[in-house]
């Protein structure tokens, strides 16, 4: 016997979490299956709507001002300008106080480990007093142990890059910690519990302390982004007390707190949304039950046993080609779970260009969907009635030139959760 859900979601990223929750908002018994580790937790946190347009102008401003301007099949196309922002008031009320940026439709420019500064849409309230639009000058400290994040390097770039403020950068020695291949998290849980790093100082004294020395005329500190795991809201309330400025995090590479952090929140709504999450289970394959254009069941591989799962209707968030969600071999590109069609050049070669920052078919690759997210075959057909796709998996844009991974993730999650409820029983 199959296990039974209404709508069944594949891939636990962004798009995935979203989809299912949109989903379970509207009442209908919602599954989850992911396989590997979600994808937020490499991810920065951010939620970038659109930095950059398609032809790479930008930053972008207003990123609702460029969303009509996009080309046929962009997945903002697909889904509508009114989509978006109803997505990002969905994410807005999942995630509450634990992310900035919904009092305007302007872009925050979010400064990043590497000195650059990001057009994003939502950020987390931990990130919120470092926006590169406040003209306030800043000390950045990095810490010897942790080289991803070159403190002084960042600060140069920031101020090259004609940020409206002085930035300064420190590396100091983390209290506590000497071992350079210490986990992100290490940092961070010596600060939510405050331990003691000598025997009498708790970290959080002890960082502020370290800081202290280096401090001169600036009125915020920007570290990386390990202030607390479990605590991080109290961990820089008693930094800035210390230190009397403000204190803010800086996003990191993977792996990545703010996503840790983001993926806690997002899970914790799926369980009181009552979706069933499975997890740790690749889907292998699929059956129709005679009826080639729809999905009757698909068959999941619990520890070398096929186990079906049926649902009414189904959604596909497996990602791009990081995430395996579009697979290439030297004959073609193809998505390898119900081999939905992916355009792409008869001939390998012109699959990408030789100049390494130009624009890259490849970037582009994914499946075509239709207004209802649907995926389509070559003759521009759905592939199937009941299956949606979202997030990464789609076509028609490069999320990492156009930084519009996050919305386009948020807001055909959302469409596609809610379209996929609404048709369960018809």
């Amino acid at each position: 016997m199959a296990i039974e859900d209404d709508v069944l979601v594949i891939g636990g990223g962004l798009a995935g979490v979203t989809a299912a929750l949109a989903a379970a908002d509207e009442g209908t018994q919602v599954r989850l299956v992911t396989y590997k580790q979600s994808t937020l937790r490499h991810a920065s946190g951010l939620i970038d709507v659109l930095g950059y347009t398609p032809d790479g102008e930008g930053p972008i401003v207003d990123p609702f001002d460029e969303l009509e301007e996009l080309p046929e099949g962009h997945p903002y196309e697909r889904v509508g300008v009114d989509a978006v922002r109803d997505a990002l008031e969905f994410f807005d009320d999942v995630v509450g106080d634990a992310y900035a940026g919904g009092h305007t439709d302007d872009n925050a420019l979010v400064p990043t480990h590497g000195g650059t500064v990001k057009p994003t849409a939502r950020y987390p309230s931990a990130t919120a007093a470092g926006v590169a639009s406040a003209p306030e000058d800043t000390l950045l400290v990095g810490f010897e142990t942790l080289p991803d994040f070159e403190a002084p390097l960042a600060a140069a770039h920031l101020e090259a890059a004609g940020a409206p403020f002085e930035a300064r950068g420190v590396t100091i020695t983390f209290p506590g910690i000497k071992r350079d291949d210490a986990k992100v998290t290490r940092y961070a849980h010596l600060l939510d519990w405050d331990e003691s790093v000598d025997g009498t100082t708790g970290a959080r004294d002890a960082l502020a302390a370290a800081v202290s020395d280096h401090l001169e005329d600036e009125s915020r500190v920007g570290f990386p982004a390990v202030l607390g795991d479990d605590h991080p809201e109290e961990v820089r309330a008693d930094l800035e007390d210390a230190l009397g400025v403000e204190v803010f995090e800086v996003p990191m590479g993977p792996p990545s707190l703010p996503g840790m952090r983001l993926e806690d929140v997002l899970y914790s709504a799926l369980e009181e949304k009552g979706v069933r999450v499975t997890s740790g289970v690749p889907v292998v394959d699929y059956e129709t039950n005679g009826d080639p254009g729809r999905i009757d069941q698909v068959i999941v591989d619990r520890n070398g046993a096929d186990v079906p799962h049926h649902a009414d209707q189904y959604i596909l968030a497996t990602g791009g080609l990081v995430g395996k969600g579009v697979s290439s071999e030297r004959e073609g590109v193809f998505e390898p779970l119900f081999d939905c069609y992916v355009p792409h050049a008869a001939d390998r070669y012109d699959w990408f260009v030789d100049d390494v920052f130009g624009d890259q078919p490849y970037a582009r690759f994914g499946v075509v969907p239709d207004t209802e997210l649907r995926p389509l075959d070559e003759d521009d057909e759905p592939e199937f009635s009941n299956l949606r796709a979202v997030g990464g998996v789609l076509g028609g844009y490069d999320y990492a030139a156009e930084k519009s991974g996050g919305g386009v993730s948020l807001s055909t999650g959302y469409v596609a959760g809610k379209r996929a409820a609404k048709q369960v029983g018809e």
